[in-house]
């Protein structure tokens, strides 16, 4: 039971905020997909008929832009902002051993939107702060397609495929009863595309690599604005510091969890009974991943904000604690990367915190 387990934490990355300071600072797609890393996905899936959740928070800090430069860029689209939180539930389902379908339904929430203002060329500018936003975002549902799975040399590969739904909020408005932009809505208004590829590969008996990549198609949304296109970009290592490690070929025997390898290349156990192993079905996994996004800038009514896109990478170590058919994670990020276009809140660091849990056959 304790590889079931691994596509959904994986998935909980795809549905995960990422790198969303880039631009306009909407929680990223990550990796919804197979198993492998806390944010990267893993060439894995589900097996038929398997059902799985996870509940996770992704919280991101962000630099606030001084007065003195809120003060300076007045007019020209500059805003601060402290965090984004993302509070979601995923869900994914085996629809046969190959092709796991997945969804995200995210809670998304800003704090510290702060901007410039001169209301009267009489009166000195001042630093307005806007409060917060809040509310239900835009679900993504996005599939699997396992294409390679040689267990003997412990590699797979997989497409992903998927669509985001514009089903978040778009119409908050701040306490002096303005319409935030659509970059701090927890809604975008849009149908965005999702297109990629996922790989695993074991190294080890306890050490394996994943990699995936994804690209996100934007549509134009509210306020006649388009947030960007974005291209996603991550790779992990998984080391199993506790708990079995692969040694035998794919079997089917239940006791055996290396029967699920397909979809955890990081935590494949040997095919010895339950009870032969000193701790059942526990494991630790420790992680390192690399976490990149690139995204355009936005365009609103087709005039492109030139503070806003970017590219942003982070190292990001992890652990994760799998305890029968549960399962549960934490990774820190901090980024090494911050190229923005203009001026924007770029982040400090980064935390992914969550439970996951599989079940059925």
């Amino acid at each position: 039971m304790i590889n079931r387990l691994s596509f959904l934490v994986a998935l909980v990355a795809s549905t995960a905020i990422g790198a969303s300071a880039a631009s306009a600072h909407h929680p990223g797609i990550g990796g919804i997909g197979g198993a492998g890393g806390i944010f990267t996905i893993g060439a894995g899936t589900l097996d038929q008929g398997q059902f799985a959740f996870s509940a996770f928070v992704d919280y991101l800090r962000l630099k606030q832009l001084s007065d003195p430069t809120l003060l300076a860029n007045i007019g020209k689209d500059v805003h601060g902002l402290q965090t984004v939180e993302s509070r979601a539930l995923a869900f994914a389902y085996g629809i046969t051993n190959d092709l796991t379908i997945s969804a995200r339904l995210p809670w998304v929430r800003r704090t510290g939107i702060l901007e410039g203002v001169q209301e009267d060329p009489a009166d000195p500018a001042t630093v307005r702060d806007r409060g917060n936003t809040s509310g239900f975002g835009d679900v993504t549902v996005l599939g699997q397609y396992r294409f390679l799975n040689n267990q003997v040399s412990g590699t797979q590969a997989a497409v992903l495929f998927g669509v985001k739904a514009p089903t978040g909020a778009t119409n908050l408005v701040d306490p002096f009863g303005e319409l935030f932009e659509a970059e701090f809505q927890p809604g975008s208004g849009s149908w965005d595309g999702l297109f990629g590829a996922a790989f695993s590969q074991r190294l080890t008996p306890a050490l394996s690599f994943h990699a995936n990549v994804l690209a996100i198609a934007t549509g134009t949304g509210t306020q006649d604005t388009n947030l960007g296109n974005r291209f996603l970009y991550n790779g992990a290592l998984a080391y199993r510091l506790f708990g079995e490690t692969a040694s035998e070929p794919h079997s089917h025997d239940p006791r055996n969890a290396y029967a699920h390898a397909g979809h955890d290349h990081s935590r494949m156990v040997t095919k010895a009974p339950i009870a032969a192993t000193p701790h059942g079905h526990i494991a630790l996994d420790a992680l390192l991943e690399v976490n990149g996004e690139w995204h355009d800038k936005q365009r609103t009514a087709g005039v492109i904000d030139p503070n806003s896109g970017g590219n942003t990478i982070f190292i990001s170590p992890g652990l994760r604690l799998t305890v029968e058919n549960w399962s549960s994670y934490v990774l820190v990020g901090i980024p090494v990367v911050n190229d923005y276009n203009g001026i924007q809140a770029t982040p400090t660091w980064r935390v992914l915190a969550g439970v996951s849990a599989v079940f059925g056959p």
